[in-house]
């Protein structure tokens, strides 16, 4: 007898049916991946063709405008240019990235892949996030593989071996960024393959702060090079007015120029950065950009952004300057690597704190590698930051401060609530200015008289008169009454106040002072003051 499901499908063939209903999906996020290629491709044709219109003197038809923009979709991926058409004849290669044209694939891809990632109201089942990573991916690389082979034909192909990892590299990064988004961006659990000791070392919240610490500490220096291109900038206001003015008398050529200089303001901000952490950037074989000086004389270009380059010669007290910017970050870091929680040690707040250095110098590390690359051949080779100098200068600079911040500042957070001591918690004052204020009082607070003593028997008369209950006092027993004895008052339980957390040593009796002749010594609960509670008389 075959087994059949609640819908009525044969056992055997429910699998089956899973995998066809998953088709679809998968088919989905190919799409997604195509489209995502797709749309970044065609802005920045749409663009190209724009200027090549609006240029006065095109010097190729609008084949070459789109192959162009083709080349300059696998620049945004990193991938190398080759440039053939060159004064001497040499090919040069074009390696310097705009990143904020990075930014356009890395936002679509990332779209894409969240798309797929997302539960449909229709679809019973969601593909899991490694089929929609692969399937993302899948598609994105087949444009990207049929656009390399397109450039090709135009001014500026792009290099094979260049395009064949940088293209997949920033399309593993933005589809893995876009399905950890979509599943809540969690740390853990890591795969089983992962060591038990690994995956419980990085479940730990010390590293979920290293990493905010250090992107804190990043966002610093990338602050600090942005004002320092900035002040730069204006600094040199004319000459960058003159070599924008000077490189085209066209509307449209002027409009491309400034496009590639904003593409290029994110590359501006981190050279500043490296140039305050001390490395600096070269300009060529030879020119170095640092703070202690600008040696050699770089053949460059006119361009706007380069106009804003420090004087060359020995560093200045004006160029000294800008290590505050490191200093701060270093600061920045150790601030945010203390935890709010009591139970940290130091030695938890300091190894967060090298932690969160450590990712500041990787981060900029990787930041000033994809800023720099060639620019041309001979001279223009070597141009920007050195990636591994930039990242051990940004790791030495904010793990010094960082550490010493971060354990002072968790001391001060942890600090012990201080008592004041102004004199009037002493048991002596204390004592007078109770009685002070008792005085004062009058018949709010009245004093409790004492219990008076029983008579002797011979002395008392025949009819013994009750007693009046005075403050404290019970009526005199019936008992006492009819046998004609003298009344004797008996006193009621007292009724208390417990105070937890009073001295009990207080209760203790005062030395020279007799107690009161009939009253029991007050009932002390251990860790307690018991304070009596009286009615006042009527």
């Amino acid at each position: 007898m075959t087994q059949v499901t609640e819908r009525g499908t044969p056992l055997s063939v429910a699998p089956r049916a899973a995998g066809r209903r998953r088709s679809p999906a998968a088919a989905a996020c190919v799409v997604g991946g195509v489209v995502a290629a797709g749309l970044g491709l065609g802005f920045l044709a749409v663009l190209v063709i724009v200027l090549w219109i609006s240029s006065p003197y095109p010097d190729s038809g609008p084949g070459g405008a789109l192959h162009l923009a083709a080349g300059l979709w696998l620049l945004a991926h990193g991938t190398e240019l080759v440039r053939y058409e060159t004064l001497s004849g040499v090919p040069a290669p074009v390696g310097v990235t705009p990143l904020l044209l990075v930014a356009l694939p890395v936002l679509l891809m990332r779209r894409a892949a969240r798309l797929g990632s997302a539960s449909d109201e229709e679809r019973e089942e969601v593909l899991p996030a490694s089929a929609v990573f692969s399937a993302v991916l899948c598609g994105y690389l087949a444009v990207g593989a049929l656009a390399t082979v397109y450039a090709a034909g135009g001014p500026m192909p792009a290099d094979p071996i260049s395009a064949a990892w940088h293209v997949p590299l920033v399309a593993v990064l933005a589809a893995a960024g876009g399905v950890w988004a979509v599943r809540g961006r969690p740390l853990g659990p890591l795969p089983d393959w992962v060591p038990g000791g690994v995956r419980r070392a990085f479940a730990r919240p010390r590293y979920a702060l290293a990493l905010r610490a250090g992107a804190g500490g990043a966002l610093v220096l990338l602050g600090g090079g942005a004002l320092l291109v900035g002040g730069s900038l204006a600094w040199h206001g004319a000459e960058v007015q003159g070599s924008f003015l000077a490189l085209t008398g066209v509307w449209s050529g002027r409009f491309a120029v400034l496009l590639l200089a904003v593409a290029l303001i994110p590359n501006a901000m981190v050279w500043g950065a490296a140039y305050a952490l001390g490395p600096g950037f070269a300009l060529g074989a030879g020119v170095t950009a640092t703070p202690l000086g600008f040696t050699g004389s770089p053949a460059l270009p006119r361009f706007p952004l380069l106009a804003a380059l420090p004087p060359e010669g020995p560093g200045t007290p004006l160029t000294w300057a800008v290590a505050g910017v490191p200093v701060v970050a270093g600061l920045a870091v150790g601030w945010f690597a203390v935890r709010r929680a009591r139970e940290v040690s130091y030695g938890e707040t300091a190894l967060t704190a090298a932690l969160g250095a450590l990712v500041c110098g990787l981060a900029m590390a990787g930041l000033a590698a994809a800023s720099a690359g060639p620019m041309g051949s001979r001279a223009l080779a070597d141009f920007g930051p050195v990636w591994w100098a930039t990242g051990a200068a940004a790791f030495a600079w904010t793990l010094v401060p960082a550490v010493p911040v971060a354990v002072a500042v968790h001391a001060w957070r942890n600090r012990p609530a201080g008592a004041v001591d102004d004199g009037w918690h002493d048991s002596g004052v204390r004592e007078l200015r109770w009685a002070a204020l008792r005085h004062a009082a009058g018949a709010l607070v009245p004093d409790i008289a004492p219990a008076p003593l029983p008579r002797a028997p011979a002395e008392a008369p025949a009819e013994a008169p009750a007693a009046v209950p005075g403050p404290g006092l019970a009526p005199v027993l019936p008992s006492a009454k009819a046998s004609g004895q003298a009344p004797v008052p008996v006193r009621p339980p007292r009724q208390v106040t417990v105070v937890p957390g009073l001295r009990v040593d207080l209760l203790a009796p005062k030395p020279g002072v007799p107690p009161l002749p009939g009253v029991p010594p007050l009932p002390v609960a251990g860790g307690a003051r018991v304070l009596p509670r009286r009615k006042p008389p009527a």
